[in-house]
């Protein structure tokens, strides 16, 4: 028998072949092909009724609304969801049997708490479809054991994270507890906890079964009238151009037949690359072995719960009387050819590979030591550049929609995906924020970059039990994208963000340059790994739930652009234009403000869904024709608007807009000038000072109005020059051509030198617009957020009678009352906040911080969370009011102050020159 203790000492002594680990990436991924006589540890799975080489189960239609490409967790909760909301003719078509490609061999864990409102709502989806909707619905069992979890902490930062987990689980009534680690030993005898600081107990945690899930799922959508059809692979996606050009899905092909239908739901997990290649949509994923050992039985183990030892990264999984040990490795195998028959299929475990996992769970628990091993299981399962799953409508082919790429969460993540995803491809849109798992999160140009994919994937994947620190940033897939000032700044310091692949300025090191070097994979695959790297030692140091060494550097920068001025680097931004004969007609649209006043004037607006949901807040400006071809002064006919977006969502912005204007069938077009273009913002009570030496115009209130742009001249460069703030200073932004930015901004810096002119980033940005109490979107405004809960009536053009996208839920709303309300909060102990902390009122949970950070000019924490009348009426101002607050982070609670304004400048007077 082979004992886990004798897999360390072997694998310690065995020395790895030369050709195993070659720096050359074709080389660290796997020669092996499939087993097929390991087994996992299920009852029973749908192997043996497999009938690989026989036709489909059922006779193909003809046509049909929605087909589902894939019978694992995904596919299967999607056609669940979509017979559940009542879709009709909706297929299913699997290549061989349900649950055969990565489902079958799943560990199946559920967690309740992971550090996202969002996922923390979708988990609770799929645990009540598991564990009662589908017994009450079929009467069948799907597996659901209700065994508890319990997350290890063995340093004080992990166990911190938990606290926070702990603190968000309240506002969703998620029963956790903070055990000590003599608790700890009292609920799970077999436990070391010599070295635990603590762990995180949720009784209601619990394990899933992939057969049985998926079966009843199958089971209960047939029942609605879905058809479920399995050995018939899919060879083809036909997609054809509209008459507008807009390519759309047409067909889904077989060796048995064409379905015609306009909707086709890639969920073929490892598969979903070259289905989406069928259809010309890039599909960002990677396939890589994931395993776990099945051990014999433990004496005493039954009944424990699920765990999770993050700093060892390993997990253990109750089996019966066994356990199952796995976890994430830094250097995990790559399956680079990905065959089109594995089915069922297994690899031979790299023990190589793997061992890391055994010493952490030995050390956990100690009776592993002497314990041997039933069954190894590794198999293929699909992964991504941020670890989050691929969903929603690709912005390459209209009609075809993802659901893939779930990193080994594809049954704990399956309900709540699957309710959604039916929602989107029903409504257009999914019911909660999913912006962190649309595909539309990645810019296009890093969607086919196979190297970034490949680093990004690597990183996260390794990364994944690492504790998520609020300033933490990826080392992976980086220098994708610089601007024109990249170069510049760095020289000056500049600590870099990743955001869309650019490199955006986070903020300014004393110290000198930290660039961020080549990835090194962190020393896997016998790549070196960098020595001295400044870079990872700055991110390194802000490792803490604390406020962070650099806070004084950030708190320099913001008090320097309160009380004289600041250079932010913005050129990050999307930069759009919406031309054409139509696009005034598609302005009026899309934007809920009125951008069509006159040209000289730019306007703050939001985009909605037609829910009322804030999609995008952005600045427009109605523009005149150019008379030549020029990224600044484009000629076009018609009207003309530039349209300034956050440059970290600049592709779900132009995905909104092009749908919109496809579904509309506008003549005018969208022209993207985001590499085009850069843009400097100049911010502080002595902007007008410096840049009246750089400009050639007038910048007196009179003559230059706070939102307003002109062309103007600077430093002998065209620049459209604009009057806006998003730090609450008077400052205008200077958008150019990419050639002109160097020399523009020296000139701005040269003026500025005797007036105490800094350089600042994104770290400072986020601190004066909170305490300026203006929005992040996605942040304190998401999808799910109407302009009326989030404090911004003042951007809708309701008083007028010009229709827009989102306007009938919103009319709505304002003459019902608003049931949650964005409430600003401030706390007089210095203590750091980072959203997700709960917001309790009167002492009831009525929500949860969505953003938080330090205001230097108010000297408090910050924060900002939607909140709701526990008794379930509307929220007014004087409901906000009447209460008393308090903030808990960590278990520990806070008194907090609730305003209705801004406690920075809340007549709104510094951004207009008055001082």
């Amino acid at each position: 028998m082979s004992y886990l203790s004798n897999v360390v000492r072997r694998a310690a002594s065995r020395q790895m072949p030369a050709s195993g680990r070659n720096i050359r990436l074709r080389c660290f991924s796997s020669g092996l092909g499939q087993t097929t006589e390991k087994s996992v540890p299920y009852h029973k799975t749908l192997k043996e009724e497999s009938s690989q080489g026989k036709g489909p189960t059922k006779p193909l239609p003809k046509s049909a609304n929605v087909v589902v490409v894939g019978g694992g967790s995904l596919g299967c909760q999607t056609i669940y969801h979509l017979a559940r909301m009542g879709v009709s003719n909706v297929v299913l078509l699997e290549r061989d049997r349900l649950t055969s490609g990565t489902t079958w061999h799943t560990a199946g864990l559920l967690w309740q708490l992971r550090p996202s409102d969002v996922e923390v709502e979708l988990l609770a989806h799929t645990r009540n479809v598991v564990s009662k909707d589908l017994e009450e619905e079929t009467g069948l069992h799907t597996g659901w054991i209700q065994n508890g979890g319990l997350f290890i902490a063995s340093n004080e930062q992990r166990l911190d994270e938990y606290k926070r987990l702990m603190s968000l689980g309240k506002v969703y009534g998620i029963e956790s507890y903070v055990l000590s680690p003599a608790e700890t030993k009292d609920l799970y005898p077999h436990m070391n906890v010599d070295d635990l600081y603590g762990t995180l107990y949720v009784p209601k945690d619990g394990t899933m079964d992939p057969a049985g899930t998926c079966t009843t799922l199958s089971r209960a959508a047939t029942a609605r009238g879905a058809s479920v059809i399995e050995n018939c692979p899919v060879t083809g996606i036909q997609v054809k151009a509209d008459d507008l050009g807009v390519q759309r899905v047409a067909a889904v092909e077989t060796n048995y037949g064409t379905i015609q239908t306009p909707c086709v739901v890639n969920c073929a997990g490892v598969w979903a690359r070259a289905l989406g290649q069928m259809a010309g949509v890039n599909v960002p994923l990677v396939a890589m072995q994931h395993a776990y050992v099945v051990t014999e039985r433990i004496e005493g183990i039954q009944n424990m719960p699920n765990v999770r030892d993050h700093d060892a990264s390993v997990y253990l999984r109750l089996q019966g009387d066994a356990l199952s040990v796995g976890g994430y490795e830094s250097n995990p195998i790559f399956w680079e050819e990905v065959s089109e028959k594995f089915a069922f299929g297994l690899f031979d475990l790299d023990w190589d590979v793997f061992m890391q996992h055994i010493e952490g769970a030995i050390n956990r628990v100690p009776v592993l030591e002497k314990t041997g091993i039933k069954s190894t299981v590794c198999g293929p399962e699909s992964f991504t550049a941020d670890h989050k799953p691929l969903m929603g409508e690709a912005p390459e082919v209209r009609g075809f929609f993802l659901g893939c790429g779930f990193n080994s969460a594809g049954m704990m993540l399956g309900g709540g995906c699957g309710k959604e995803l039916a929602h989107w491809i029903i409504h257009g849109r999914p019911e909660k924020d999913m912006y962190g798992y649309d595909i539309r999160r990645f810019h296009h140009s890093l969607t086919a970059n196979n190297r970034w994919i490949r680093e990004r994937s690597h990183e996260s994947y390794a990364k994944n039990y690492s504790v998520v620190f609020p300033y933490d940033e990826p080392l992976a897939g980086r220098n994708m994208r610089r601007d024109p000032l990249h170069k510049e700044l760095l020289q000056q310091g500049c600590v870099y963000q990743e955001r869309h692949g650019w490199e955006r300025p986070g903020w300014f090191n004393p110290r000198g340059a930290a660039p961020v070097l080549d990835y090194d994979y962190y020393g896997a695959y016998n790549q070196k790994p960098h020595g001295s790297y400044l870079y990872n030692q700055l991110l390194g140091d802000e490792y803490t739930f604390d406020f962070p060494p650099h806070h004084d550097i950030i708190k320099n920068e913001c008090l320097t652009c309160r009380n004289a001025l600041a250079v932010f680097d913005m050129s990050y931004f999307g930069k759009f234009y919406l031309v054409g004969p139509e696009a005034r007609k598609a302005a009026d649209w899309l934007f809920t403000a009125d951008v069509s006043k006159s040209p000289g004037l730019t306007v703050y607006t939001c985009m909605l869904n037609k829910n009322g949901g804030v999609e995008s807040d952005l600045t427009v400006s109605q523009i005149s024709p150019g008379t030549q071809v020029s990224s600044l002064t484009p000629a076009f006919e018609g009207d003309g608007y530039y349209l300034a977006v956050g440059g970290a969502v600049a592709q779900h912005n132009w995905s909104h807009i092009t749908t919109v204007l496809q579904d509309m069938r506008l003549q005018c077009k969208l022209v993207d000038c985001s590499e085009e273009l850069g843009m400097i913002s100049i911010q502080g009570p002595a902007s007008r000072m410096v840049l009246q030496e750089v400009l050639d115009t007038d910048l007196s209130n009179e003559a230059f109005l706070f939102s307003s742009h002109k062309l103007v001249k600077a430093a002998g460069c065209m620049v459209r020059a604009m009057r806006l703030s998003f730090v609450g200073e008077m400052g205008w932004e200077l958008h150019m051509p990419k050639q002109d930015c160097v020399q523009v901004y020296q000139a701005v810096m040269k003026a500025g030198a005797r007036h105490g002119i800094t350089n600042a980033g994104y770290r400072a940005i986020d601190s004066l617009s909170i305490e300026k109490g203006y929005r992040h979107w996605h942040a304190d405004l998401r999808p799910d957020d109407t302009p009326l809960e989030a404090g911004l009536a003042f951007t809708c053009k309701l008083k007028s009678s010009i229709p827009f996208l989102g306007r009938e839920a919103l009319e709505i709303q304002k003459a019902t009352g608003v049931l949650r309300r964005l409430v600003c909060f401030t706390i007089d102990e210095k203590v750091p906040m980072f959203g997700l902390e709960a917001i309790w009122r009167n002492g009831k949970v009525v929500g949860h911080i969505r953003r938080a950070d330090f205001g230097f000019a108010i000297n408090k924490t910050i924060a900002y969370g939607y909140i709701r009348n526990p008794d379930g009426g509307p929220v007014s101002l004087e409901f906000v009011k009447s209460g008393e607050y308090m903030l808990e982070r960590m278990g520990a609670t806070y008194p907090a102050t609730a305003h209705t304004k801004s406690p920075f400048d809340p007549e709104n007077k510094r951004v207009k020159g008055i001082y």
